[in-house]
């Protein structure tokens, strides 16, 4: 069964049509060719498919495409700059060299925009339990963490200047 759907992906109002039983992960590939959502367990276990939906970090994979009717969505294409520059986060990413094979990054990146936008600081040990929801094959957890701990402590100092 076909269904359309009206969301905002990636700040642009989108309406397409999707089987009822389509994964958001699937329409965001294969409909709207936003093929920075990876698809790797496909059981919500891997974290490959993180998008931000109405600022939530979710497995698009297990997150069916209907669900997103009227919802906001953000995938790493949404990330950037007007004139195409890369966002604070995915800069950490390569000053840390946390991007190997890059089959993991756009999930952990998502993970992390939802950190930074808590306008929280974290300690290094609470970051690692945030981004535990990832595996990255190339075993670059050091990295990532660094580069997510970067981002994270970054904006956080960012807000504490525009603060009396």
């Amino acid at each position: 069964m076909t269904k359309i759907i009206h969301c905002t992906v990636n700040g642009q109002e989108t309406e397409v049509a999707i089987d009822i039983r389509e994964s958001l992960a699937d329409m965001l590939r294969q409909r709207l060719h936003l093929t920075s959502v990876k698809k790797g367990c496909e059981v919500g276990e891997c974290g490959a498919c993180t998008v931000l939906v109405d600022g939530e970090a979710i497995d698009s994979c297990i997150y069916l495409a209907d669900w997103a009717d009227g919802k906001h969505i953000l995938t790493v294409e949404g990330l950037r700059g007007p004139n195409g520059e890369l966002s604070p986060i995915q800069q950490a990413f390569i000053e840390e060299a946390a991007v190997q094979c890059g089959f993991c990054t756009p999930g952990i990146i998502m993970s992390a925009v939802e950190i930074v936008g808590s306008g929280k600081q974290y300690t290094r040990d609470e970051i690692r339990k945030l981004i535990s929801g990832h595996l990255c094959r190339c075993t670059g957890y050091q990295n990532i963490l660094n580069a997510v701990e970067r981002a994270v402590n970054e904006a956080y100092q960012f807000l504490q200047q525009g603060e009396p």
